[in-house]
C-alpha cells in the first residue's frame, strides 16, 4: 500500500520478470497514485476536478515562501487541503483555514514528497467509491460511502483504534448521480 507498493512499481518489476499479477499496470497505478497527474488526466478526460495548485518544496526557502503563499491565495480561496502528490492513506494531509495554517500545511506535506498539492476544500463533500472492473469494456461496482468520523477522512480516521468512520453500501444516491458516474467512466476508460 503506499509507495513501492501501488504506485507501478511493484507491477513494473513483476512485467519485468514475466510473472502475472492481478490488479492496475504500471501506468495505471502511476498515475491514480500521483495526486497532480491523475487530476491532469481526468481534466483532459472531460472530468470535473477541485481547483488545485502544484507546490515544489523547494519553493518552500524564506525568500520564495510568502509568494507561493499570495499565489495559492489569489488562485485558491480558504479552506483549502494540503497533500503530498505521492503518498496514500490520507499521511501528510492537512486542511488550512487560513495563511498560518497553509504555511504549516505546506511544510507537513514536503515531509513525505517534494511535490504537493493545495486544492479547494469541496463544501458538504462525501466520501464516494466506485471500482472501475475490466480493461476495453469496463464495469462499475457498486458505489460505496465512507462516513468519517470526524471533519474529513483523515489517517486516524481511517485507521485509528477509535475510528467510528463507517462505509454505507450502497452509497444513497440520486439516479443523476449514478449516470454522471457512469458517463465519468467511459470518458476515463
Amino acid at each position: 500500500h503506499g509507495p513501492h507498493g501501488e504506485d507501478g512499481t511493484v507491477q513494473g518489476l513483476l512485467e519485468l520478470t514475466g510473472l502475472p499479477y492481478v490488479g492496475c499496470g504500471v501506468l495505471a497505478s502511476a498515475v491514480a497514485m500521483d495526486k497532480v497527474t491523475a487530476k491532469r488526466v481526468f481534466r483532459d478526460a472531460g472530468i470535473p476536478v477541485v481547483p488545485g495548485q502544484l507546490v515544489l518544496s523547494s519553493q518552500l526557502t524564506p525568500t520564495e515562501r510568502s509568494a507561493v503563499l499570495n499565489r495559492l491565495e489569489k488562485e485558491l480561496s480558504y479552506p483549502m487541503f494540503v497533500k503530498p502528490s505521492n503518498l496514500g492513506s490520507s499521511v501528510g494531509v492537512t486542511k488550512a483555514t487560513n495563511r498560518s495554517t497553509l504555511s504549516t500545511a505546506l511544510d507537513t506535506a514536503a515531509q513525505y514528497d517534494r511535490r504537493i498539492l493545495v486544492e479547494n476544500a469541496v463544501p458538504n463533500a462525501r466520501e464516494i467509491e466506485v471500482a472501475v472492473l475490466g480493461n476495453d469494456n469496463v464495469r462499475l461496482s457498486l458505489p460505496g460511502e465512507i462516513v468519517p468520523d470526524r471533519e474529513f477522512y483523515d489517517y486516524e480516521s481511517k485507521y485509528g483504534n477509535e475510528s467510528q468512520s463507517r462505509p454505507v453500501i450502497p452509497a444513497k444516491l440520486n439516479d443523476n448521480v449514478l449516470k454522471q458516474i457512469q458517463a465519468y467512466a467511459e470518458k476515463a476508460f
